[in-house]
Order: structure tokens, then sequence, then C-alpha cells
């Protein structure tokens, strides 16, 4: 049983993707069209399955639409010129995100 656990996943569905990133489906759909850097593969029902590459790709949007203020032009304009930047940001700021979390949890014990 923890032999299967340690194996990551190839391929992801929408809902699980939805999920890990708090995002609704019809948005992801939508910045499917919007971004060509974002296709996932669809299998025989059409169903979307999306690999970790797509789901770095998408929390980047995630990250430079909705926490960073760009228009989806601007948007796709950094990832065009400057993603390894913008994508170093984004880890930084989740990780400060964590540790801020982190500390209020433990002055919220004291």
């Amino acid at each position: 049983m923890e032999e299967q656990e340690s194996v990551e996943k190839l391929y992801y569905s929408m809902g699980e993707v939805t999920a890990m990133i708090n995002l609704a489906p019809s948005l992801l759909r939508f910045w499917e069209k919007e971004f060509d850097v974002l296709s996932p593969k669809k299998n025989k029902k059409g169903n979307r399955l999306y690999t970790k590459a797509d789901i770095e790709t998408i929390r980047l949007i995630y990250f430079l639409t909705k926490e960073k203020g760009y228009t989806l032009q601007g948007a796709k304009e950094k990832m065009k010129s400057e993603r390894e930047p913008a994508q170093k940001n984004m880890i930084l700021l989740e990780s400060l995100n964590k540790v801020r979390q982190f500390l209020v949890e433990i002055k919220g014990e004291l």
C-alpha cells in the first residue's frame, strides 16, 4: 500500500486540478482557449488530462492574473518573455505564504 502512495500520477483530471488550485472549471476551460501553452490531453471520452507541467502552467497563469493583477494579454506576454523569473517569484511567494501561515498557527497556540 505504501508503494502505491509513493508513485506519482502522470495525469490529473480537471476536478483534481481545480481542487488543487481552488479554481472554477469554467475558468480553466476559458484559459485553455486563451493560452496556447495550455493544451491538456484528452482521453477517448473527451475528459481533459493534465500533466505536472500543465499544472505548473496553470498555477503561473493564476499567479499572474489573480495575484499580480495582469490582464490576459499581459500574462501571455510575461509568460513568453519572462517565464522563468515569474515562476521563481510565484514559488517564492508561495513559500513565504506557507511560512506566514505557520507563524500565525504558532501565535494562535500561545
